[in-house]
């Protein structure tokens, strides 16, 4: 077995992960156990599986989103007052895509120049406005402007140049294989 496909190094790795993002989900931190402890079980009984997959957090995250409908499913068979979310809340989004920014893109801005990095995370990540940035910075607004656009297009030759992504024709991502980077 690889040793990135051990039981409990998957377990160490991910599941702090995992439960934060299963929390932004269900909002119940003690639902987010059970739904990760079903996860793993299925991981578990699976491991034969798990070995054969290329990029293991994409497979990861998607056993969790079946483990979190799987969970809605089941309370609404118990409850009708509970439904499966058909569109995520804005906040709930935002939620995720912090969870997302946090564990998968952020070791690909710290691989950007300084003062990339700094431009993206305090714009995209902070929410600090651009005008803002570019008063704390000490240059022009289109300045600003500029340098967070270019660390978005140095942020995405990255990410491409490590990972080959395909996508649907709805450009949905469907599949990413690995290019010997640490992106899984």
């Amino acid at each position: 077995m690889k040793p990135q496909t051990d039981i409990t190094h998957i377990w160490h790795r991910f599941h702090q992960e995992l439960k934060g993002f299963i929390v932004n989900v269900v909002k119940s931190p003690s639902d987010a156990d059970d739904i990760l402890q079903e996860v793993f079980v299925k991981i578990i009984r699976n491991i034969d599986k798990v070995k054969e997959v290329k990029q293991l957090r994409p497979y990861l995250y998607g056993m969790v989103r079946n483990g979190i409908s799987d969970f809605f499913r089941k309370k609404q068979h118990f409850s009708d007052e509970t439904k499966i979310p058909e569109k995520w809340s804005e906040e709930t989004a935002e939620s995720l895509n912090t969870t997302i920014a946090e564990c998968c893109i952020q070791p690909f801005i710290q691989q950007l120049t300084p003062k990339y990095k700094e431009a993206l995370s305090l714009t995209v990540f902070e929410n600090l406005p651009q005008k803002t940035l570019a008063k704390q910075l000490d240059i022009s607004y289109s300045g600003a402007k500029s340098r967070v656009q270019r660390g978005k297009e140095k942020l995405k030759k990255i990410i491409l140049d490590c990972c080959a992504y395909q996508s649907d024709v709805y450009g949905n991502l469907m599949e990413a294989r690995n290019k010997d980077c640490d992106c899984s």
